[in-house]
């Protein structure tokens, strides 16, 4: 056991040591390099590549389907509104149709009334004060009102 310990305390055994001690440090930063580069190889860097080059193909007809999509949303939205308008406007023939209606509606509409009742005709004294106003520029020729309304719109700028 003596040789062994003298062994290990000479000058080639501790060089030796020395050189697999450095070549083991060099060895394990050597691997870590490596494992870094590895992380982002030309494979990845491609793959990385196409995908992106696929979303920006894709990105256009993407959009054209979205807006499309919405466009035919509000046709179909147009397309419920005229068919609900239709659907009134055969509701209001087939009552037009009714003789009950239309004499309803003629005697509202035009101030009919039947053989021996009497009508009466409700005047708002403030529309009566209005229609004579108006009836006044009636009777004056057209530019004399262009140029008063004039006037008017000018004098309520001030």
């Amino acid at each position: 056991m003596a040789v062994k310990d003298r062994d290990r305390f000479s000058t080639s055994t501790r060089l030796k040591l020395l050189g697999e001690q450095t070549a083991a440090r060099v060895y394990r930063s050597q691997t870590k390099r490596q494992a870094r580069r590895s992380r982002l190889t030309g494979r990845a860097a491609l793959l990385a590549m196409v995908l992106c080059s696929l979303i920006v193909a894709l990105a256009y007809p993407m959009r054209q389907y979205v807006s499309q999509r919405a466009q035919i949303g509000e046709l179909e939205r147009q397309r419920e509104q005229a068919r609900q308008r239709v659907e009134q406007l055969r509701d209001l023939k087939a009552r037009w149709q009714d003789d009950a209606y239309a004499k309803q509606q003629i005697r509202h509409r035009l101030h009919y009334v039947m053989p021996g009742e009497t009508g009466y005709v409700v005047i708002d004294p403030d529309a009566a004060k209005q229609s004579r106003a108006q009836r006044g520029t009636a009777d004056r020729p057209w530019y004399t009102n262009v140029w008063d309304g004039v006037d008017k719109a000018d004098a309520a700028g001030r």
